[in-house]
């Protein structure tokens, strides 16, 4: 397995059963909407309503649903697996690989980023 190295974890409440090392939602559950938006990575697994410890900044490691190289965007699929980002559109990008993977059910290193819908003016 990857290191990590988080720079923030935030301590959650989970909504519905969680898995480690998938992405999870500002709602406490896990990503259940491919390319959703993810708060971060869940540390461990975790039943509904227990605490649960997610890796919001830094890097984390997540398990794959797929082949993914070096330096991909990462988003979330409908499982809150990582997969490499298809860009048809609407997507929240969630990380980018720091390690790559052949295929599913491997366990990678991301650096988090956080998505931003603000536009930033040129001076």
């Amino acid at each position: 397995m990857s290191q990590k190295i988080p720079v923030l974890t935030l301590t959650v409440s989970a909504a519905g059963a969680v898995s480690a090392h998938r992405f999870v939602g500002y709602d406490g559950a896990q990503v259940s909407a491919s390319g959703g938006k993810a708060l971060g990575v869940a540390t461990f697994d975790a039943a509904d309503g227990q605490d649960l410890a997610v890796d919001a900044l830094g890097t984390t490691v997540v398990e794959t649903a797929g082949a993914i190289a070096v330096g991909d965007e990462v988003v979330s699929d409908a499982t809150g697996l990582a997969i490499t980002n298809p860009a048809v559109g609407g997507e929240v990008v969630a990380a980018h690989a720091l390690d790559s993977a052949a295929g599913a059910g491997e366990f990678i290193e991301v650096l988090l980023v956080k998505s931003s819908k603000r536009r930033v003016n040129a001076i």
